[in-house]
């Protein structure tokens, strides 16, 4: 997550932000069109187009770190009333405007079993989770604030 902070005497178009420490995190290309991702603690990721096979494409990629965001921030708030063993899948199953080329709408659905909860408490627990999740989910306030997404930077190797 990032903070935000204002440089005195700046406008509001020059405050900076102050980015949080992160692992670095990059692609490598496998063959036409298909890549694996890498963070520096190990993980890795096979992406590509659908027709590749057992790879997720970048689209899907997107909705699943929305899904996993959601679930992460709400986390604890369900395993409090519910019990750490309790089990959810979370889906983003929207369509994409293949007009646009784009995702418009992007929807958390949760499969989650609340029937050992009253109609007060659950509504309680969803408000909260709901919360935990505006708070929390990075993916999901970066999404909503629209993010900035500078045109690529192309380094060639020295030598």
């Amino acid at each position: 997550m990032t903070e935000q902070t204002t440089t005195p005497g700046a406008t509001p178009t020059e405050d900076a932000v102050t980015p949080s420490p992160t692992d670095p995190l990059w692609v490598e290309r496998n063959g036409t069109r298909t890549y694996t991702g890498f963070s520096a603690r190990g993980a890795r990721v096979e992406i590509g187009p659908a027709s590749a096979g057992a790879v997720f494409t970048p689209g899907e990629l997107l909705k699943v770190a929305l899904a996993a965001c959601a679930g992460m921030s709400s986390d604890r708030a369900f395993a409090r009333r519910l019990g750490d063993d309790y089990q959810t899948t979370i889906r983003v199953e929207d369509p994409k405007d293949m007009a646009e080329d784009r995702y418009p709408v992007l929807t958390e659905k949760f499969e989650i079993d609340l029937s050992a909860l009253d109609d007060e408490d659950r509504a309680k627990l969803l408000t909260i989770a709901q919360r935990s999740i505006d708070k929390a989910c990075t993916v999901g306030r970066t999404l909503k604030a629209g993010a900035r997404i500078p045109d690529a930077q192309f380094n060639q190797p020295e030598g």
